[in-house]
């Protein structure tokens, strides 16, 4: 791994959202591999591709001030996923400063960890790094996330094909954001 970026630590009720090790690897690796996280990623992953991943994750932090982190349980101290803010200079569908996004092991799904620590992940964009517009990206069939997404206060803005995927997107603009807060 890289040097380590500066990356805040945030609790919430059940989640630790952290910076990553060297030993979240394996552990993320395992979690990119299950067929039931693949369906929503385009595919599986691999060790390598899942510490490439991470250290792309990492200089993404060093660039922007935001980025993905590690989520720990609290209660198991284990290893269960990512949540956080990734900028995408590529989307295609107009300005956006972020896209709040989470994968998880489909032993935290149907327990609200997702929206919790997306609740917590848009807190940090909006009030701490003076993010102005947040949207989120899914597959047309992932309707788990877009409750997420609608649970989290963004609307649905449309669809569109993007680096070979039809997808669905949502937003929520600051103000928005601290009307429903």
């Amino acid at each position: 791994m890289q040097r380590p970026a500066s990356v805040p630590e945030l609790l919430t009720a059940r989640l630790r959202l952290r910076g990553w090790r060297e030993e979240d690897v394996e552990p993320l690796a395992a979690i990119n591999a299950d067929p039931r996280v693949g369906e929503w990623l385009g595919g599986t992953r691999d060790l390598e591709q899942t510490r490439d991943a991470i250290a792309r994750w990492m200089d993404h932090w060093r660039e922007r001030g935001f980025g993905l982190w590690g989520v720990e349980e609290l209660a198991s101290g284990s290893l269960i996923g990512r949540i956080g803010l990734m900028h995408w200079d590529d989307w295609p569908a107009g300005d956006h400063d972020a896209e709040v996004g989470w994968t998880l092991a489909p032993s935290a799904w149907g327990r609200g960890l997702a929206t919790e620590g997306a609740r917590e992940a848009l807190r940090f964009g909006f009030a701490e790094r003076d993010l102005k517009h947040i949207i989120s990206i899914t597959l047309p069939t992932n309707l788990r996330s877009q409750r997420v997404m609608t649970k989290l206060g963004l609307t649905r803005r449309g669809e569109v094909d993007w680096r070979g995927f039809h997808q669905v997107w949502y937003a929520i603009e600051r103000e928005e954001w601290e009307r429903i807060r």
